[in-house]
């Protein structure tokens, strides 16, 4: 990118058409941006992950009945199906429980 900044100082100096290394660097410029949205979106994902990870390994026994407070925790939503069940947790994982 840096180059093409520089190849269009020269063709804007020049007074030649410079409009395809401005279009190149404006479309350069458009892709870093969504990797960086990407990246952040995906850290994010990775975040709450280990967040979700801590929690239940700070959990002192296995469960044997149903804990509210754990639900609501870790669940997003429950999606209820005829033939299956779709666990999405607030980590952004979903689960399909056939049925």
């Amino acid at each position: 990118m840096k180059e093409l900044q520089q190849q269009l100082l020269i063709q804007a100096k020049s007074k030649n058409d410079y409009e395809d290394v401005a279009d190149e660097i404006y479309r350069l410029r458009e892709l870093k941006q969504n990797a960086l949205v990407e990246n952040a979106e995906r850290e994010g994902k990775r975040q709450r992950i280990d967040e979700m990870t801590d929690f239940l390994n700070e959990q002192p026994c296995e469960l044997e009945e149903y804990d509210e407070q754990l639900v609501r925790r870790l669940i997003e939503k429950v999606t209820v199906y005829d033939d299956k069940l779709i666990v999405e947790f607030k980590s952004g994982i979903e689960i399909d429980i056939e049925g």
